[in-house]
């Protein structure tokens, strides 16, 4: 067979194309890495408001400096509400307005461990938020000596809220490549399990569930105008 004929079939067989493929995508992320990076706008994540409908201001929390230095956000905000019926619940954000310098979203599934915290349930679960589809987030139920809680998590750029964390490091790429950034933020809502056992855990994470993702939809669309669009 000709030298040429054989060629074009490789050129034509999967490995080809695979191999090429990746050759334009090292080469894109190449280009998008020497250009200049575009920093959106944002503004301070402290100006968020105190309350979301029966959801009001309940505490202040505090992120020590330490903290900081292993987050390397560029804008934090840690808030406790209070829901009208008494139930309360916590948001942490941590806003990135460029991950090229290192910087990159800690996952709660490996911060939570490290603090003390044992996963005992873990899910995806979808919640309404008035756009299009409904928003899938991660759900997980943890556990520290006698006190349990449950997280809700997820990565947000602009309209888009990915809970993979394999796929908010790819559409990091995408972003990169497509509009020469890379601005990200881990939004996470914890509701304490007050008095919940071993026995009663499954109705006390259905409650804690169901506080969560009220208090997701009460923020969610606000939150938006606190992060670049």
């Amino acid at each position: 067979m000709p030298r040429r004929v054989k060629l074009f079939k490789f050129l034509q067989s999967t490995p080809a194309r695979v191999v090429t493929g990746l050759l334009i995508l090292q080469g894109a992320v190449l280009y998008s890495s020497v250009r200049h990076e575009v920093i959106p706008p944002a503004r301070p994540l402290a100006e968020v408001p105190k309350s979301f409908g029966s959801w009001q201001f309940a505490e202040e929390g505090v992120v020590d400096q330490e903290s900081r230095d292993v987050l390397k956000a560029d804008d934090l905000l840690l808030r406790s509400y209070q829901g009208s019926s008494g139930r309360g619940a916590t948001m942490f954000v941590a806003a990135f307005l460029s991950q090229r310098n290192g910087k990159a979203p800690h996952s709660p599934k490996n911060c939570l461990p490290g603090s003390g915290w044992t996963p005992l349930t873990q899910d995806e679960y979808q919640i309404d938020v008035g756009l299009p589809a409904p928003i899938t987030v991660n759900r997980y139920v943890v556990q520290h000596a006698d006190q349990y809680m449950l997280v809700m998590y997820w990565y947000q750029s602009r309209d888009r809220v990915v809970a993979n964390e394999y796929a908010a490091k790819y559409y990091v790429m995408v972003d990169a490549i497509r509009l020469n950034r890379t601005d990200t933020a881990l939004v996470r809502v914890t509701v304490p399990m007050n008095g919940a056992t071993e026995a009663t855990r499954k109705s006390f994470e259905d409650a804690a569930t169901s506080t969560a993702a009220e208090f997701i939809q009460s923020f969610f669309s606000p939150l938006r105008q606190y992060l670049p669009s």
